[in-house]
């Protein structure tokens, strides 16, 4: 895409420059003092006003005294099909300004470049080749400000360099500092700013009714950004590296894009794609070997106790790579064992599942956690009581992939100089995914987890699997930032609190009704859903923290709709699912990969309904989830295609359902529905309800209509 100097659609008054997309406006200015400032406007309402623009580095100051000495626009049309994703095609629509200004008093350069959408502005800061004026730089602080209109109401986590695992508060944001100093710290590792402020995607609603997102795009070796609470606003703040560095820079340089999605609707925010948008093409010529995976796995057992990860308790006596391991004295209650894995195995093949997730099946996990060890897994040694020759050849002989685990325990030097053996020894034993973990504090020491060199490490582990035929999904990593279109064998990420929470102190029942409008504006969740014994004193070896699950059974059929990943997991143990058969056929059913999505009703916080319809099938599927308060919804099907008619299997709550007074009540409906029908449908409280429709001349007998990847 060239730019043009003076393109039809830049208006310029004195040193105001315009950009219109539809009802989008942007607004660019200089003050007074030469300060770099921008304005967004929806419509007729105010959606950032006049903000300021720029950076404190140890090279100087780079916030103000600057004047325009270049302008130029340029206007983006193009269709793009992702790898997998929400829709089989997106369209990128967009008109872009490039600004270029010059310090007066030391003559340095730096460029904002705009990208204004029908939905929102993504705004990067730029450093061009300059010589010695400005060559290599660190960066102290960011000076982005996002000055708001009112006190918008605000879906937030607090600031922290190294967890997303937080409940999310709603509330005004003004009493966001008074909050942000009491939320919990309980399971979490953290180390918060001192002055108050929130993670990005930040969700808002704004007093004059336009519903805001501000999150990034593209974070590529740089720091990942928070916000911190000012008068009127936020201003950007950094992630600093071990030595409290923000950033090092060597020109030229781009920084990630800075997003502001906007639009009249919750669902509107939804359905914008501009975060992909704003990064790179895939990168990767050949995309064959990266697909969609829906799995079970050896882990809920796990964080419910009724299992655990370490062969033996015996650790004193364990060395990593030496013979005493062979002597170690197993407890008992080791959940990789051969025999276990090779049930689930069997469970998938007979479900039709892609691949099973096994936790625990390498040595260290006795001596791993909390110690600060530089060496503890070295990713390719099973312990004695897991065959992963056995198992190896006996899931390829059935159909189904393993998929590994990698717990770093947080050394990143460690898995660095390990990656080529642990990637080479997955390739060569028929692995195709692999579940990496960062849990504790970064090695080496002082570092965060979203610090420019983490950010660093992350997606180098995703090109280096690349290189190998891996996809990858990343636990306790950075919050993603659209980069899955680049690299789209980045399947998964957790990055926020996920249904491990409800074996440990609980989720709320509105976390659900949040996580798309925040963590998933990003890229797809690794959430875990599918559990149907809600009742943890049932599942866990010893009374559980948090007594229940807080969502009946419905709602986490919902989620495998409302919840977008290309890599899904039925989270529950499998004799869960051998008793409830029926609403289990609705996990083996709904795909993973879409080609259209249809956002019918959308409020953060209370409730959220998503059809969805199955990629290279007729099928849809439709999903809805509810706060603790419930929803009724009544929706029109004018989704479906005109002139046919659908068979709707309808899974729902009872009448009675409570999520935690009665959350295993549900009842089956089947009827005919066309495009010309509504449906009305209650979520229980913390509930939900979930539909697959198949065109009645193709409804399967086992109700899997074979639009399973």
């Amino acid at each position: 895409m060239a730019l043009v100097s003076g393109a039809a659609f830049l208006a310029a008054t004195g040193e105001a420059l315009t950009v219109v997309r539809c009802g989008c406006r942007l607004e660019f200015a200089l003050d007074g003092d030469g300060r770099p400032t921008y304005a967004i406007r929806y419509g007729d309402r105010d959606v950032v006003r006049p903000s300021t623009l720029g950076f404190e580095t140890d090279a100087g100051d780079l916030t103000r005294g600057f004047r325009i000495v270049g302008s130029a626009t340029a206007a983006r049309h193009e269709v793009w099909r992702p790898v997998w994703g929400e829709e089989e095609e997106i369209a990128d629509d967009h008109d872009e300004l490039l600004v270029e200004l010059e310090q007066a008093e030391t003559g340095r350069r730096l460029n904002v470049r705009f990208c204004v959408f029908a939905d929102g502005v993504g705004f990067r800061y730029e450093f061009p080749e300059q010589g010695n004026r400005l060559a290599y730089f660190k960066i102290k602080e960011e000076r982005t400000r996002f000055n708001l209109p009112g006190d918008p109401t605000a879906w937030w986590i607090p600031a922290d360099y190294d967890t997303q695992e937080y409940r999310f508060f709603t509330s005004r944001c003004s009493e966001i500092p008074r909050l942000y100093a009491t939320a919990d710290r309980s399971n979490v590792s953290f180390s918060r700013p001192a002055e108050p402020g929130v993670q990005t995607a930040l969700m808002l609603k704004l007093e004059n009714g336009l519903y805001v997102n501000l999150h990034e795009a593209a974070c590529v070796d740089y720091a990942t950004l928070h916000l911190t609470c000012v008068a009127g606003g936020f201003e950007s703040h950094l992630t600093p590296d071990a030595s409290g560095c923000k950033g090092r820079m060597q020109v030229p340089r781009a920084t990630p894009w800075r997003t502001v999605i906007v639009g009249p609707t919750g669902a509107d925010i939804l359905r914008a794609r501009l975060t992909l948008n704003l990064n790179e093409p895939c990168a990767f010529p050949d995309t064959s070997w990266i697909c969609p995976v829906k799995y079970v796995g050896v882990w809920w057992e796990m964080i419910t106790g009724r299992s655990a990860w370490s062969y033996t308790d015996d650790f004193p006596t364990v060395r990593l790579g030496t013979t005493d391991y062979a002597h170690a004295r197993p407890h008992g209650r080791h959940g990789a064992t051969t025999a276990h894995v090779k049930d689930y195995l069997d469970f998938a093949a007979a479900n039709g599942f892609d691949a099973v997730l096994v936790e625990g099946w390498n040595v260290g996990w006795e001596d791993w956690f909390g110690h600060m060890k530089e060496d503890v897994f070295d990713f390719t040694t099973p312990t004695p009581d897991f065959d992963l020759a056995f198992l190896r050849d006996y899931a390829a002989s059935n159909g189904v992939a393993l998929i590994m685990h990698h717990e770093t325990s947080a050394s990143t030097r460690n898995y660095e100089r390990r990656l080529d053996d642990a990637y080479r020894f997955m390739r060569d034993n028929g692995y195709r995914a692999v579940k990496s973990g960062y849990v504790g504090n970064i090695l080496p020491a002082g570092d965060h987890h979203y610090s420019q060199p983490m950010n660093n490490h992350y997606l180098h582990c995703i090109k280096k699997a690349a290189e190998y035929g891996i996809m990858v999904n990343a636990h306790e990593a950075v919050r993603p930032t659209g980069l899955c279109r680049t690299y789209p064998n980045m399947i998964g990420n957790e990055s926020a609190r996920g249904t491990e929470y409800e074996a440990f102190d609980g989720n709320n029942p509105d976390h659900r009704t949040i996580l798309p409008f925040t963590r998933l504006i990003g890229g797809p969740m690794d959430y875990t859903p599918g559990i149907f014994e809600t009742d943890l004193r049932k599942t866990a070896r010893n009374p559980s923290q948090h007594p229940h699950v807080s969502s009946t059974l419905c709602a986490q059929l919902a989620l495998y709709v409302t919840m977008y990943s290309p890599l899904q997991m039925a989270a529950d143990l499998k004799e869960n699912y051998e008793r409830f058969p029926e609403p289990f056929a609705f996990i083996k059913a709904v795909p993973c990969d879409w080609s259209r999505s249809v956002y019918l009703e959308a409020e953060p916080g209370d409730y959220l309904t998503i059809a969805r319809k199955a990629k290279g099938a007729d099928a849809w599927f439709v999903g809805s989830v509810a706060d603790e308060n419930g929803h009724l919804s009544d929706l029109a099907l004018d989704f479906l295609d005109a002139g046919v008619a659908y068979e709707a299997t309808i899974y729902r709550d009872a009448d009675d359902a409570h999520f935690a007074a009665n959350p295993q009540a549900f009842v089956i409906e089947r009827r005919r529905v066309t495009a010309r029908d509504r449906l009305a449908l209650r979520a229980a409280p913390g509930g939900g309800w979930a539909v697959s429709l198949y065109p009645i001349p193709s409804v399967p007998a086992d109700g899997r209509g074979g639009v399973r990847q």
